[in-house]
């Protein structure tokens, strides 16, 4: 039941997600690059919508997944160093700035690739949310050693200013604060978390 009901919300979320990339960048087609794509599910779905996409993923064994589950066209961290410049209508970044090593360096790179017009979208823990201050130590989110930043709406804000951006509109992703609560529980030693 919890693996149905876990398609159910990947799906409705990935819709979610493309329907507010279009609505937001005011396009229904474009180039998208995906920082941190996973196994390639959201870009597919992308891809699937006629975007010209492509992704960067750190693990080898979820870039071999994506190319061969779906023919994306993915590239190592490596890449981010070498992006064409304003190439890109849309960059995502759906929970992976939490993980990059190198911040500032690879948000001044992956910036440099956005078009002039272009919309980054950024998703990632919030450290001051409620189900933080619920299950403080156990939060899931903290996921250290994984997570090698925290951020929070200000502390975002400020990181971005930094680089010459801004955040134009923040939204809530539930089901992401609903999937770390119930890992919390899990950490917790909560058998029916």
């Amino acid at each position: 039941i919890v693996n149905k009901i876990y398609h159910f919300v990947r799906s409705f979320m990935l819709r979610r997600k493309a329907n507010l990339i279009e609505k937001i960048a005011e396009k229904k087609q474009g180039t998208l690059l995906d920082s941190g794509c996973g196994i390639g599910f959201f870009l597919n779905e992308m891809n699937r919508r006629g975007w010209s996409v492509q992704g960067i993923e750190k693990s080898e064994e979820a870039r071999r997944f994506a190319e061969k589950q779906f023919g994306l066209n993915i590239f190592s961290n490596e890449k981010v160093a070498s992006l064409d410049s304003k190439t890109y209508d849309v960059i995502t970044s759906w929970h992976s700035m939490e993980h990059i090593e190198f911040l500032n360096q690879t948000i001044d790179q992956l910036q440099m690739a956005l078009k002039d017009d272009g919309v980054w979208f950024l998703a990632v823990p919030n450290s001051v949310s409620m189900d933080e201050k619920i299950y403080k130590s156990y939060w899931a989110a903290y996921d250290v050693p994984r997570h090698l930043w925290h951020f929070s709406p200000k502390s975002m804000s400020e990181l971005l200013q930094k680089h010459g951006l801004m955040i134009q509109e923040m939204y809530p992703m539930p089901f992401d604060a609903f999937y770390i609560s119930m890992l919390s529980e899990k950490y917790k030693g909560n058998r029916f978390s």
